[in-house]
C-alpha cells in the first residue's frame, strides 16, 4: 500500500513547498490573468518546476525511446495502454447516457484483448469500430459540474480543478490491480515515457510561441472543451456575430 501511495505523497509535499515559496516569487498583474486562470502565479511556478524536472528525466528518456524503439513497436505500446483504459471509457459513456458508444467500447476491448493480442494491435479500429473515448472529468462536465479554475499539477501538468479532483478515478485499475508490483511499476514508467515521446514533435510549436505557458493553457482548455462536446463545442456570442455579419456581407 505504501508503494502505491508514495508518488501522491511526494507530489503533495512538493506542492506544499511551492506554496510556501510563492511569497518570494514575482507575481503576474491581476489585469493580465484570465477568468479561467486566477491562480496563474502559482501555476507558472509549478509549470517552471515541471519543466526543469522534465528536462532532466522524461524528455531525454523519451528521445532515446523514440530513437531506439521502432515505430511499429511504439504503436503496439500505445495500443496496449489505450486498450487498458477502454473499460473505463465504456463506463463513462454509459454514465453520459450514450449506451451505444458504451457497448462499442466494450466490444473494442473484447476484440483488441483477444484478436489484438492483448491490445498490442488495434484490430477494432481497423475493422471500422472507432474509439469513443470518455473520462470521468468529461462525465462530470456533462452532469453540470463546473470546470473551476485552470491548475497546473506537480509532475502531472495542466488540468482544470474539476479534472484534478477526478484524476484518481482515471487510473487504469486493470494495471494497478496487477499482482506483480515490479512489473506494474515498469509498465507505468514505460507508459510515461511513451506519452512523453508522443508530444516531442509538438514542442516545435511551443518553441515558436511567445509564452509557452499561455500556449499550453489555451490549447489544453480548448481541447478539453472539444472533447467534452464530442467535437461540437457551443459557439460563443462573438463567434455567432462574426458569422452573422460575414453572411450579411455576402
Amino acid at each position: 500500500m505504501q508503494q502505491r501511495s508514495s508518488p501522491h505523497v511526494a507530489a503533495s509535499a512538493i506542492a506544499v513547498s511551492l506554496l510556501a515559496g510563492l511569497s518570494g516569487c514575482a507575481s503576474v498583474p491581476a489585469d493580465q490573468r484570465t477568468e479561467s486562470d486566477p491562480w496563474e502565479p502559482l501555476n507558472r511556478s509549478i509549470y517552471s518546476f515541471n519543466t526543469v524536472v522534465d528536462n532532466v528525466t522524461l524528455k531525454p528518456l523519451a528521445k532515446g525511446y523514440e530513437a531506439v524503439i521502432p515505430s511499429p513497436v511504439r504503436s503496439g505500446v500505445r495500443n496496449f495502454f489505450n486498450n487498458l483504459m477502454t473499460p473505463q471509457s465504456a463506463v463513462n459513456n454509459f454514465l453520459q447516457g450514450k449506451p451505444g458508444d458504451g457497448f462499442t467500447e466494450l466490444a473494442r476491448f473484447a476484440f483488441n484483448s483477444t484478436v489484438g493480442i492483448g491490445g498490442l494491435l488495434d484490430v477494432a479500429t481497423s475493422g471500422g469500430m472507432d474509439a469513443q473515448t470518455e473520462d470521468f472529468a468529461q462525465t462530470a462536465a456533462v452532469w453540470g459540474v463546473p470546470a473551476g479554475p485552470y491548475v497546473t499539477l506537480p509532475f502531472l501538468g495542466p488540468h482544470t480543478l474539476r479534472g484534478a479532483i477526478l484524476r484518481p478515478f482515471g487510473i487504469s485499475f486493470l494495471l494497478y490491480n496487477y499482482d506483480n508490483t515490479s512489473v506494474r511499476d515498469k509498465l507505468q514508467v514505460l507508459r510515461l515515457i511513451d506519452l512523453r515521446a508522443r508530444i516531442l514533435t509538438a514542442e516545435k510549436f511551443l518553441d515558436e510561441s511567445k509564452d509557452r505557458y499561455i500556449t499550453i493553457r489555451e490549447s489544453y482548455l480548448q481541447n478539453r472543451e472539444y472533447e467534452i462536446y464530442d467535437g461540437n463545442p457551443p459557439q460563443n456570442d462573438d463567434e455567432f456575430f462574426d458569422e452573422f455579419f460575414e453572411d450579411e456581407e455576402m
